[in-house]
């Protein structure tokens, strides 16, 4: 019996709201999360198909964990269910986001709500982890890929760029193993992707369609962390004369602090340069390119699979992508567990998360209640 198209499509709009309001911690935790919901709970697809599509987003531009939402909307549901995956992650983040620029720009100043963040820190590291081991054993399909994850691992932790570290690993990995069974091999025909750069033009003063323009180009060309963004949108904004640096700095620090995709700090600033409006115009700027580039992409992950070669690249790609979500695990492990506060909550949310196996979200809850109390309690 075939299910409603209706029912997919509000099946898919179900889950990646509730993930769009509690995905906390960045997008290697938004996969994690992903991952049970889709792989483990729903078991909308398997394993290593899900591993494909890591694989493969993170070799085009835009925020990952957005665009694995379109990508696992769109198997579900068809193209609609790419649209309605992608908006109701993005959308309950933009609304918070925007209810705190008005506040911002109302009264200057941002809430109060780093001990419940003091939280949520330690607590995702428990939800990455328990990711990676799932991940990893499916990627790691023998010695060799090990070997490369391992490589790609400690290039990493040396601070090599994460794109270069996937397709330096890619290229290696087909190379190799096309090689070892070269008499076998045949390669199937494959169409390069467009990828969209150079939008936008000089902007003279700030209105809504340049604040679109600015962020549609970003939105095209972003690879990387928020760090990455907080680069290309200091060049956009500060050099300009739109914001100062200090509101810039406080711009990431809400896509930092609210749940969902970090690029929701698109609609603070927004907000900031042009009100109401604004605030639409660099939300749809910033994520229109992420609903193309998967519109676009997501019909030829079948074919590369049926590619031996492109079969090739992409377990290198997936086992290099699990082996920097392991690279963020430590550095945020690293970062993170300062005191004994921080070290509590991490052992409790792995107690919950490898022994009690509760939902990632009731762990980022209750991380951020435990996160509140020690802070109240404890307060040096």
């Amino acid at each position: 019996m075939k299910t409603n198209p209706s029912n997919k499509l509000k099946e898919v709009a179900s889950v990646f709201f509730k993930l769009g309001c509690f995905a906390f911690g960045g997008p290697a935790a938004h996969i994690a999360m992903m991952e049970d919901e889709i792989v483990t709970k729903r078991q909308w697809m398997t394993r290593d198909y899900f591993l494909d599509l890591i694989g493969t987003t993170n070799l085009i531009p835009g925020p990952n964990s957005t665009e694995m939402t379109m990508h696992c909307g769109y198997e579900h549901a068809g193209k609609m269910g790419l649209f309605v995956a992608g908006l109701s992650f993005i959308i309950p983040a933009t609304l918070i986001t925007a209810i705190l620029a008005y506040l911002y720009v109302s009264y200057g100043t941002l809430p109060e709500v780093e001990p419940f963040i003091f939280g949520i820190k330690p607590a995702v590291l428990a939800i990455i982890a328990s990711a990676v081991l799932k991940l990893g054993k499916k990627a790691i399909k023998g010695t060799e890929l090990a070997v490369l994850g391992l490589l790609v691992l400690t290039s990493s932790l040396l601070g090599v760029n994460e794109i270069v570290a996937l397709l330096a690993a890619g290229l290696l990995g087909m190379l190799y193993f096309s090689l070892r069974d070269r008499s076998k091999t045949t390669l199937n025909s494959f169409s390069p992707l467009l990828l969209l750069s150079g939008l936008g033009t000089s902007v003279l003063k700030v209105s809504t369609i340049n604040v679109f323009w600015v962020f549609l180009k970003v939105g095209a060309i972003l690879y990387g962390s928020g760090y990455v963004l907080f680069a290309y949108l200091d060049a956009e904004l500060v050099t300009r004369g739109w914001l100062t640096r200090a509101e810039l700095i406080d711009a990431i620090a809400v896509g930092q602090f609210t749940p969902g995709p970090i690029l929701s700090t698109s609609t603070f600033i927004g907000y900031q340069l042009s009100g109401f409006y604004g605030a639409l115009a660099a939300t749809a700027g910033i994520f229109l390119p992420s609903f193309l580039f998967v519109l676009i992409l997501n019909p030829f992950i079948p074919k590369m699979q049926k590619s031996k070669v492109l079969r090739h690249f992409l377990n290198a790609v997936n086992v290099a992508a699990v082996a920097i979500m392991l690279a963020v695990l430590l550095i945020m492990a690293r970062e993170t567990l300062v005191d004994w506060k921080a070290i509590v909550i991490a052992i409790s949310a792995a107690v919950l998360t490898f022994k009690i196996k509760i939902s990632p979200i009731w762990i980022i809850v209750i991380g951020a209640v435990l996160g509140y109390l020690l802070v109240s309690v404890f307060p040096n």
